[in-house]
């Protein structure tokens, strides 16, 4: 009797293991698949801790070379197109998951700008800007999203990494320049583009922007509203130039999602304590559920 009593409680401690096992895993996967607004901000830290990304710099190839790796980490497909256009070298990244439709383009630019041409100090205004919110922001959540996106979506996911965004009115240079140079080459049409930009900062604003696709426009916006991210304001404010809008005149439908009423855009002043894991979380998790959805 003792040797069964004996056997049953081994049974049910290895039953109880096995349970505890499987939740822990199921627990474990669920936390991997959720947006975590702190390893974007980490990301963020990161990028700043490099110093400016301006291209040409130690600190822009350090950047390529880092956004390649956690993408490959993140089992990605990642190519590098390095091109030649308007007499620049851009480096644009480009990580590619699934097949098939609905093609699903999300982008960034890691570039950081040139000159912090709006800063309100004079002695300021030829220094490069840090851009931890304009810039290293968006690259983050793309990160966070590469991690945490499933690879069995029914769908195919680019994540591009632009260059060459940030210098326009600096002599010799243009607006979206590594955007351009990605849309000339771009086979194929994607059925939605959605462009991320300043889009970290602690007071998050983010105002529907008028070059913007309008129907793409509605559906992310409802999608914020239905997670409860008042950071989306359901209100035309702003029409932009930015890297949405080479894909828009290729007749690609398109968005921009800014804060273009953050106060230190093209200053020295755009720096980390500016950005927050909770905005970070705001807009990766919205984009987030409307790429599951």
């Amino acid at each position: 009797m003792k040797k069964i009593i004996r056997n049953l409680l081994l049974i049910t401690s290895l039953i109880l293991l096995i349970v505890v096992i499987i939740y822990a895993i199921n627990v474990n996967k669920k936390a991997a698949q959720e947006f975590n607004g702190q390893r974007a901000l980490d990301d963020v830290a990161y990028q700043v801790g490099l110093g400016p990304r301006v291209m040409g710099s130690q600190a822009h190839e350090q950047v390529v070379n880092w956004i390649e790796s956690e993408l490959q980490a993140a089992h990605w497909n990642v190519e590098i197109q390095a091109e030649v256009f308007s007499g620049k070298n851009i480096q644009n990244i480009v990580a590619r998951r699934g097949t098939g439709t609905p093609w699903i383009i999300i982008g960034v630019h890691y570039d950081s700008r040139f000159i912090a041409d709006r800063d309100p100090i004079p002695g300021n205004r030829q220094q490069p800007v840090p851009g931890a919110n304009d810039g290293a922001s968006g690259v983050a959540i793309l990160l966070e999203l590469a991690r945490v996106l499933p690879s069995n979506l029914n769908k195919q996911i680019w994540l591009v990494f632009l260059d060459a965004e940030d210098n326009g009115n600096y002599p010799g240079w243009d607006w979206a320049l590594g955007a351009q140079a990605f849309v000339k080459i771009l086979e194929g049409k994607p059925d939605s583009v959605i462009i991320l930009d300043m889009v970290g900062d602690k007071d998050l604003n983010i105002f529907m922007e008028q070059n913007s696709d309008p129907e793409l426009t509605k559906e992310i916006w409802a999608v914020a509203a239905d997670l409860g991210y008042s950071q989306f304001i359901p209100e035309y404010k702003y029409s932009l130039i930015d890297d949405h809008i080479p894909f828009i005149q290729a007749g690609i439908r398109a968005i921009d999602i800014i804060d273009f009423d953050y106060p230190y855009w093209h200053t020295t002043s755009d720096t980390l304590d500016k950005v927050s894991a909770e905005s970070l979380n705001a807009v990766g998790e919205t984009i987030l559920t409307w790429l599951r959805h």
